[in-house]
């Protein structure tokens, strides 16, 4: 730097000499030169001319000898090089100096030389002389030489001390200002400029040691924030870290290295994605990726698993608060790294907590749904079918109902620990909840494989499952539908297999159905009852019909069943089998059951009061869903409003019910023959018939199953007879029992004759008289009532 001011300095100086000074001196040693040049001229002008004259007569005269003195003379001039001297006709010609040419630099000027004769002027010759032309300095006179001596001194004198005065005033000020700020970059401490004067450089130095001053008051103050900012960056109980643009660590807190294991020294430097394992780094770079074709979002955070020093691998929750790069200014980034190992872990368990299944720990709704994606996926890839069972258990529900839902667990556990042996390789397991289990493999063959898988299934319900001593038999109706034969998409696949389910288990339950499209009817007259019950309900369009039952002796009625009939205004009387089917599928038989016993108790009030009779009975079928503890409260209750006598009410069950000698149904049985109902066993000889049930149950009515009764009078003789003998070996024993018979189905003389014949108490069907509204029943009444006293 000091070479280059300095430098510049002289510069300068020396451009300005050349552009004042040179040119005046030039211009003087000019006009010097200019004026001697016109002065020797003029002398030699003078020399020619006067000389001239002094030849002429000497020439005219031929006088050698006085033209060699005269042109010595002239020669003899300090400004005269060489002379010649030539006559007219040639005979003289003098040069000097002799035998001498003069050079061609030589400046020559000459005179005629004419004699003034008598006759007029005659030119007798020439005169010719040389002379060397002035140099600059040459043409320079004494007192001129003193000036510009006088001059150039001055000059120096005064260039020297501007350097001199350049040297000490910004020189060396600069120099020690330059060694200061050297000694600052080099050594780092700020130094200061020992530097006083009153000028700019005086403030300059100034100026300098209150800038050092500030900046290390500044950097002060940096340092300390820097300490800080790594004291807390240390101290800050998280993993941080910091990366560059290309992936590289470029800082971590001590919470990081000890949570890790690694040195500082090891790893600033490396590549994060490194410690990313093998085979999760290719999807941690893919989301960095992402990130930044998104625009590079300033916070972003992705879970990865992270290498640990001594070989961990730990799953690990990154969030990452990222600053670009601006201009000049370098990017900056700040990550937190938390250890999500346990959370993970925690997410496993209650992910798998969250679709499986805790009592039997096959896969929930849930999981078996995203399996079934997953499958279907699969199928597509490896351009195979889809398997799907779907299965459920046959009676299930009433083991749950009569032997309580801790057996039924217990099948349910039992089922499926004999299922999994079965399973094919790769296959997936569920239950769907309650008793509905569902199944999906892989395979070529995949129909072959569902069938024989079904049959397997199937044969685990062979023997009878035991439970507290007790013994129920149970099936599987399964439903198989494939993918992509019978479903384009999961939702289908599992509806068709749903649908062949509930086809089997319509058309006879234990065993396999395939889907076929053909049922879809049955699924939308299924969707049509469903509806229609629930227009029904909504609507009041179920009703309570009644239908008479008669002394066999004389045909007297002596009570009523209830029977229930949706009307639908469109449709008409619906099937009640399709109903009831349907509603204690769908669990609508509980509200249906209020609404019939209600309208039946209603019925019986009527028909009361139009006829006066008293004595007359109401038989009501109850589902098993009904039978409940709040059952016998509630026809206490109903009995008040309607003012119907308890002893009036037949609570009629199914042999089903009381298969299992369930204990809440034998207490339901107890208060409501405590209350002053009568129990009757309906459809007994079916089933799970059982003469046991008559000395455990309070039963008070057998109902012969109305298959007994048309057997007695259609199919072959053998079959005749030994219907005959059943239906006569239940009626004995139940008299015994002190329980009254009633037949069902009577619809033929012969059939009344023959029940009537071998004991049987009372009877109904068709022969006497269909179900009926309450309204009808009126009317006949007063139409007998109005002939009987006609006839009087």
């Amino acid at each position: 730097m000091t070479h280059s001011v300095e430098s510049r300095f002289l510069a300068i100086v020396g451009g300005a000499v050349l552009a004042l000074v040179v040119p005046l001196f030039a211009l003087f040693l000019f006009l010097s030169t200019e004026r001697a040049t016109r002065e020797l001229e003029d002398h030699v002008g003078v020399l020619l001319n006067a000389n001239a004259q002094a030849l002429a007569k000497p020439l005219w005269d031929f006088d050698e000898e006085s033209v060699l003195r005269i042109t010595a003379a002239i020669l003899s001039d300090q400004a005269v090089n060489h002379v010649r001297v030539s006559d007219a006709s040639g005979a003289l010609s003098v040069s000097m100096p002799e035998n001498a040419t003069p050079p061609a630099s030589f400046i020559s000027r000459k005179v005629p030389i004419v004699y003034k004769a008598l006759e007029g002027p005659k030119t007798v010759g020439e005169l010719t002389i040389y002379y060397e032309g002035l140099d600059v300095l040459a043409s320079l006179n004494e007192a001129e030489g003193s000036f510009i001596a006088i001059f150039i001194i001055a000059v120096v004198l005064v260039i020297g001390a501007a350097i001199a005065g350049n040297r000490l005033m910004i020189i060396k000020p600069l120099l020690k200002l330059t060694a200061a700020i050297e000694a600052t970059r080099k050594l780092g401490a700020r130094h200061h400029v020992d530097w006083q004067s009153r000028d700019e450089m005086g403030r300059l130095a100034k100026s300098f040691n209150a800038m050092q001053f500030k900046l290390d008051q500044e950097e002060q103050e940096l340092k300390l924030a820097h300490r800080r900012a790594t004291d807390i960056y240390n101290m800050t109980p998280a993993l941080l870290f910091s990366i560059d643009e290309d992936d590289r660590i470029t800082g971590v807190s001590d919470y990081w290295l000890l949570a890790t294991g690694y040195k500082r020294t090891d790893i600033l430097g490396t590549r994060f994605s490194n410690r990313v394992p093998e085979s999760d780094r290719q999807g941690y770079l893919e989301r960095k990726r992402e990130r930044d074709l998104e625009g590079g979002r300033s916070a972003w955070e992705c879970t990865t698993k992270f290498t640990c020093a001594d070989g961990r691998t730990i799953d690990v929750l990154i969030v990452e608060s990222v600053k670009k790069a601006v201009d000049d200014a370098q990017g900056l980034s700040l990550s937190v790294m938390t250890d999500v190992t346990a959370l993970k872990q925690s997410e496993a368990r209650n992910h798998h907590q969250a679709i499986t299944d805790h009592l039997t720990g096959l896969l929930n709704r849930q999981g078996f749904e995203h399996a079934l994606d997953q499958k279907i996926s699969e199928a597509d890839a490896l351009g195979t079918e889809l398997g799907c069972l779907f299965i459920d258990l046959d009676r299930f529900k009433w083991i749950n109902d009569n032997l309580g839902h801790q057996a039924g667990d217990s099948v349910l556990r039992r089922i499926a620990d004999e299922v999994r042996p079965l399973l094919p390789l790769g296959s997936v397991a569920a239950r769907l909840g309650g008793d509905e289990f569902a199944i999906l493999f892989l395979d070529g063959e995949a129909e072959a494989r569902a069938l024989q898988l079904s049959a397997e299934i199937c044969a685990i319900f062979d023997e009878a499952f035991v439970l507290d001593g007790s013994s129920a038999r149970l099936s599987a109706s399964i439903g198989i539908a494939l993918y992509p034969t019978h479903a384009e998409n999961a939702t289908e696949l599992l509806q068709h297999a749903d649908l062949a389910m509930y086809s089997k288990k319509h058309g006879g339950k234990n065993g396999a159905k395939v889907y076929h499209p053909l049922l879809q009817d049955s699924t939308r007259q299924r969707a049509e009852i469903e509806r229609s019950i629930e227009l029904a309900l909504a609507n009041d369009w179920f009703h309570a019909f009644l239908q008479p039952i008669v002394d066999l002796t004389d045909g007297t009625v002596i009570g009523y069943e209830s029977l229930m009939r949706l009307a639908h205004p469109e449709k008409g009387l619906l099937p009640p089998f399709q109903i009831i089917t349907v509603a204690e599928e769908t669990g609508d038989i509980v509200q249906i059951g209020d609404k019939i016993l209600e309208k039946a108790l209603a019925n019986l009030r009527r028909l009361t009061d139009e006829t006066g009779d008293e004595t007359t009975y109401l038989a009501v079928n109850y589902s098993p869903l009904q039978f409940e503890p709040g059952l016998p409260p509630r026809l206490a209750s109903l009995f008040d409003i309607y003012g119907i006598r308890p002893q009036r009410m037949v609570i009629e069950i199914t042999e089903a019910m009381l298969l299992h000698d369930n204990p809440q149904v034998h207490a339901v049985l107890e208060q409501l023959k405590d209350l002053g109902c009568r129990i009757a066993l309906d459809d007994f000889g079916t089933g799970y018939s059982s003469l046991s049930y008559l000395n455990r149950f309070p039963v008070d009515i057998i109902k012969i199953d109305q298959s007994f009764i048309r057997s007695l009078t259609e199919g072959e003789t053998g079959k005749r007879k030994r219907s005959r003998l059943l239906a006569e070996g239940i009626t004995e024993i139940a008299h015994k029992m002190g329980c009254s018979v009633v037949a069902e189905g009577i619809e033929t003389g012969a059939q009344w004759e023959i029940v009537r014949d071998f004991g049987c108490d009372y009877g109904q069907g068709y022969l006497f008289a269909r179900p009926q509204r309450v309204d009808d029943l009126i009317e006949q009444h007063l139409w007998l009532q109005e002939k009987t006293t006609t006839v009087a």
